[in-house]
This record gives C-alpha cells, structure tokens and sequence, in this order.
C-alpha cells in the first residue's frame, strides 16, 4: 500500500529536492534544510509533512529527518485504509443516453474535465465517455451532432468503478490497475454519486498534511 500512495503522488521539485538532500545529508533537521534552500522553516512545513506522512522521509525529534528506504507503511497509507470514498468525492458530471457526441464536447470544454459519466433515464450510470473517445469518433470525420454518446462510450459493464463505502486506498488501487483518468463513484452499484480521480487524493492530502501540522506532529 505504501508504495500505492506513493505512486499517487505528484512531487513538486522542491520536494524532490528535499527527498534528495535529506538522502546526500541525513539525518538533517529542519532549519538545515531551510538554510540550504534559503527558506524559512515555516515555507518548508507543508513539504515536510507530506514527505513524512506518505513514508517518503522519516522523522525522529531532537535528531531531524532521514530517508527511510523501502517501508511497508506509513502513516498516511494507514489513514486512507480509514477514510471512505463518499467523504472526499468529487461532484460528477454527467450527460444523458441519447444526447448528440457534440454536446458532450461542450460539457467537457465548459466542465474542464476529461471524463463524462453517461446516464440512463433512471439516473443510473449507462456508460463512460471520455475526450479520447470524441477524438476518435471526430479523427473519423463522424457528425459528432448527429451521433448520440451511446455508440461512442464505453458501456456499464467495461466501465471500472467503485462503491462510495469503499475506502480511499481501495479506490486508489483500482484507478491504479485501470489506468484511467477518473472513475465513477456509485451508491448501490448503479447510480453515480461523484467522481474519484487524483486531483482528489491530492486535495484530501493537502488537508490531512495541515491537520499534521495543527495537531503539532511537525518537526
């Protein structure tokens, strides 16, 4: 699981060259690491929270920060077993069966989002669409106005999911085995309740790495 999360992450290069001074120098204590980037300890805070909550860095008060190697866990890959997915969804965006291919083009423009979730009269998820799909209906020279999203998704049955009762480190296991940019989240196995995609993990990570610091586990 560590490694999971550790995949889901999107280093920043200050991070990155945290993670590679603390390697060359450690055990290295905040204000040393401060000093080689000519930053305030306060800057670095958030950084080496993130750092030390995903196993990446380890801490030990009064010595400073190490690099761990290879862990088995840490303690943000614990705290996603305990969160649930319906907790930390996104909204989803969803387009009815039979619209035409051209106004899910718009609701992605408008939307800024990759992926469209399409439903059924009954509100249930029918099927998946994604730019990619519109691409290649378009690179076909198809009437994208003319063509409902029905002949362009990926119907029910391919589409990867998961339950909003699952937990976020479930979630994040399957989007990564699925290797697709978001997926739908269902109540009761049918109707979409949100969206599950990494700009959620990483907003759940940014409020847990600030709940690290107010409860002053922070070096």
């Amino acid at each position: 699981m560590s490694q999971l999360v550790v995949s889901a992450i999107r280093l920043t290069k200050r991070q990155e060259e945290i993670i590679k001074l603390v390697k060359e120098k450690g055990p290295i204590t905040s204000e040393e690491i401060g000093a080689n980037f000519n930053l305030s300890r306060a800057t670095l805070r958030p950084d080496l929270a993130i750092l030390t909550m995903s196993g990446l860095l380890d801490a030990r008060p009064r010595v400073g920060y190490f690099y761990p190697g290879r862990r088995p866990d840490s303690l943000l890959a614990q705290q996603l077993e305990t969160i649930e997915v319906k907790s930390v969804k996104a909204l989803p965006v969803v387009i009815q069966q039979g619209q035409s291919a051209y106004d899910a083009v718009v609701t992605l423009f408008l939307e800024d989002l990759s992926t469209l979730f399409v439903v059924d009269e009954g509100g249930n998820l029918a099927g998946v669409l994604t730019c990619k799909d519109l691409l290649k209906a378009a690179i076909g020279k198809a009437d994208l106005q003319a063509m409902p999203v029905d002949m362009v998704m990926t119907r029910f049955p391919q589409v990867m999911w998961i339950e909003e009762s699952a937990s976020v480190a479930q979630a994040l296991d399957k989007l990564k085995q699925s290797q697709v940019a978001c997926l739908p989240v269902l109540k009761g196995g049918r109707l979409p309740t949100g969206r599950f995609d990494l700009h959620v993990v990483m907003n759940l990570m940014e409020e847990m790495a600030q709940r690290h610091l107010e409860e002053g586990r922070g070096l």
